[in-house]
């Protein structure tokens, strides 16, 4: 297993509060689960886990973090040693199955930035410019899991380099539809079984209702003067609306049947295929007793 040596780790790390003015970045649920897991799963000696993100850059600076996976590492007071080889074969594999997502930085376990967290940014920042520092504190050190993302800024004076400054960025996470019913689904501690397709388009529709009734109740203070109007969720309220298909009621109705059709079939379909499997298993056992 080859592992390179980063360097010293006498720098001084400056932790800022502040949010960049042109940067920010979006995290999939599947990234915490992975890193979660992966801490679960660590060695019994080893402080904390590190690993590469992947993803993408937007135009306007926002990066999407989609995915993510571990790297080896050895750490001790003055110096870091990272599995290098993993490293490049995992993304090698990654890119074979995914070759739209690049590395765009590396996560950690803790609470905030360390001293040891500069050398291996500095090592990502020759894989990727500008990368993004994750960190999830898994310990609960307040009372919560916090996340949190960081962009290194070099201060210097002059041509002297002074300090590794690690600076906050905005962090928002991404939920797709599809992943919300997982998402909340592995929330509860214990799950009886995984909701089956119309099972999930029960909870949605549920859910979806409750949003609508949210937003009556809004628009209806607003109207009758109990709560000040807000113009920007006055913006996204018309958006919504003006994005919905003009379909009358019957039209709806008749789509709306025949997306139920369709998944009644394909568990009918399912079952079918589970029930000739089961068969033709039992056939096959017989015949090899006689």
């Amino acid at each position: 297993m080859a592992m390179e040596a980063v360097t010293s780790s006498k720098q001084t790390v400056l932790q800022c509060a502040g949010t960049g003015p042109s940067m920010s970045a979006r995290i999939h649920p599947v990234v915490l689960f992975n890193i979660c897991d992966s801490y679960v799963r660590r060695p019994d000696q080893a402080g904390r886990v590190i690993g590469t993100l992947l993803g993408s850059t937007s135009p306007d600076g926002t990066v999407e973090i989609k995915n993510s996976y571990v790297v080896p590492h050895n750490e001790s007071a003055d110096q870091v040693a990272l599995d290098i080889d993993y490293h490049h074969n995992m993304f090698v594999s990654h890119q074979k199955v995914n070759p739209k997502e690049a590395i765009v930085g590396w996560f950690s376990t803790g609470f905030g930035v360390s001293g040891g967290s500069s050398l291996i940014h500095e090592f990502y920042s020759r894989e990727v410019q500008n990368p993004i520092h994750l960190t999830v504190d898994t310990g609960f050190t307040n009372g919560e899991a916090s996340i949190k993302a960081y962009v290194s800024v070099t201060l210097t004076l002059g041509d002297r380099q002074l300090a590794a400054h690690f600076q906050e960025i905005p962090l928002d996470l991404r939920l797709l539809e599809a992943e919300r019913v997982g998402f909340d689904m592995l929330k509860n501690t214990s799950v009886e079984k995984i909701p089956n397709d119309l099972e999930g388009m029960e909870s949605t529709m549920e859910r979806l209702s409750t949003l609508i009734n949210d937003v009556y109740r809004y628009v209806d203070d607003v109207v009758e003067g109990r709560v000040e109007g807000d113009n920007n969720i006055g913006r996204f309220i018309a958006d919504a609306l003006a994005s919905l298909p003009k379909l009358s009621p019957a039209a709806f109705d008749k789509v709306f049947n025949d997306r139920i059709q369709d998944n009644l079939a394909l568990v009918y379909l399912s079952s079918l295929t589970r029930t000739q499997l089961s068969i033709a298993e039992k056939l096959n056992t017989a015949a090899q007793i006689l």
